[in-house]
């Protein structure tokens, strides 16, 4: 029987090197990263189907209509979603799909899928995520200002969260997103089918057994004499 596969949302702060880690992540071991749907504009370099599947807005209202999305919110005019059948046909062929998406989509699917396993993504400490992002040389004093003041908001959200995963060191972090995901995986919770099964059979065989020294048994003294 195969075993479905598991749903994991990772989230975290900008500045928390989640881009960096799922990319170092989906390098070593075998997992889906699902495809967001956006209605806004390719930049260069961008394909459709590679780093989003681009739509027209009225693809994307259509894809809402039809709940054919996992969540999807709109930030700055542009719908953001994560498409239901790619991610239903990888966890029923066994796939760990991965989502990387922000605190609100991440608690979205975790409604409708209870047993999605959310992971969230920080750095040793509030100093070392601004040290991060003004690091980067790409954003003014006042930008950094409004992530470290939503970094705020989403840590109050971090709570229903499975599990909290310190970005101290890339490699170090793969692995233990990996040992995460993998014993999540091997839970009873996530396997009742196979529990199922083997109880099934185990009876089965059991009953059989018995049947067969109940027969024994059951020779007649005559035919002993024999």
């Amino acid at each position: 029987m195969k075993q479905r596969g598991i749903l994991t949302v990772v989230s975290g702060f900008a500045g928390s090197g989640k881009g960096t880690v799922m990319k170092a992540l989906l390098s070593k071991y075998d997992y889906g990263l699902s495809i967001s749907a956006t209605t806004r504009s390719p930049r260069p370099g961008e394909e459709h189907g590679r780093e989003y599947f681009f739509l027209t807005r009225e693809q994307f209202e259509s894809m809402i209509k039809g709940d054919q999305l996992i969540e999807y919110a709109e930030y700055v005019g542009n719908y953001y979603g994560t498409p239901r059948q790619y991610v239903e046909e990888q966890l029923e062929q066994g796939r760990n799909v991965i989502l990387e998406i922000e605190v609100q989509g991440a608690l979205k699917v975790k409604e409708k899928y209870p047993d999605t396993l959310l992971l969230f993504l920080t750095p040793p400490s509030a100093d070392e995520l601004k040290a991060r992002l003004v690091g980067r040389g790409t954003e003014d004093a006042s930008t950094i200002a409004k992530r470290m003041e939503r970094a705020a908001k989403e840590a109050e959200m971090i709570e229903k969260y499975d599990y909290l995963v310190v970005n101290d060191q890339v490699e170090r972090c793969v692995e233990e997103v990996n040992r995460i995901i993998t014993s999540r995986q091997a839970a009873v919770s996530n396997n009742m089918e196979l529990v199922a099964e083997l109880t099934e059979e185990l009876v089965r065989m059991a009953s059989e057994s018995g049947n067969g020294e109940k027969k024994k048994l059951a020779v007649s003294p005559d035919r002993k004499a024999k």
